[in-house]
């Protein structure tokens, strides 16, 4: 990684920080009577009334009730929570540690595609650490739901850099997607795009 003249970074959620797991998540929703659910899950991207939650186009609520619309069938909201939320894995700790520790260094904003129902299940689940909880880790947590717009869009990483007041060329981004890396690149955004799995760490070390 270029460290000179670095002093922001920016740093995606899923599969950078968190495991993903869609493929048990697929089956979940098939054992629940969902079929066709490939076709909403990409790898990287959702699709369809799951991209307009990512997206904040859609409540919790009304999401669920597009999920029950689309089996044909009625599921209590705590079954499609369950499942839903089985696409979540863990935070390994020593991520957490890396964060707590490149704090000290730079400024450091999550840039998350993420939807309310997984992102209160993280923030419940997923982060608590120690002593510490989500907002010990970011300087700023920039959610695509709450913002109503989604990477790879040129949008969001617009208003990030206008709202954190962070200049690009001082700024590096951590995410999974080539796509979004591309994009934020365009800004003069340096980026790296981890491996599943990655312990992305070794970026940081001298």
């Amino acid at each position: 990684m270029r460290t000179k003249g670095i002093k922001n970074l920016l740093i995606d959620f899923g599969g950078v920080l968190i495991d993903l797991h869609r493929q048990r998540c697929i089956d979940n929703f098939k054992r629940l009577g969902f079929d066709g659910i490939e076709q909403f899950l990409n790898e990287y991207h959702q699709r369809g009334f799951f991209l307009d939650q990512e997206k904040g186009l859609i409540t919790a609520p009304e999401f669920r009730n597009s999920v029950r619309d689309a089996m044909g069938k009625i599921v209590t909201d705590q079954k499609i929570d369950a499942v839903w939320n089985s696409f979540l894995g863990e935070i390994p700790t020593y991520k957490l540690d890396l964060l707590l520790k490149l704090r000290e260094h730079y400024c450091v904003y999550l840039l998350s595609n993420t939807n309310e129902i997984h992102w209160k299940w993280a923030c419940k689940h997923a982060f608590p650490y120690r002593t510490f909880k989500v907002d010990d880790y970011f300087e700023k947590k920039y959610i695509s739901y709450d913002m109503k717009m989604a990477k790879p869009d040129r949008n969001i990483f617009e208003a990030v850099i206008d709202d954190a007041g962070i200049l690009p060329e001082e700024t590096f981004f951590i995410d999974d997607s080539q796509d979004n890396c591309l994009t934020a690149q365009t800004l003069g955004i340096a980026t790296y795009t981890p491996a599943a799995g990655e312990n992305w760490g070794h970026l940081f070390h001298s």
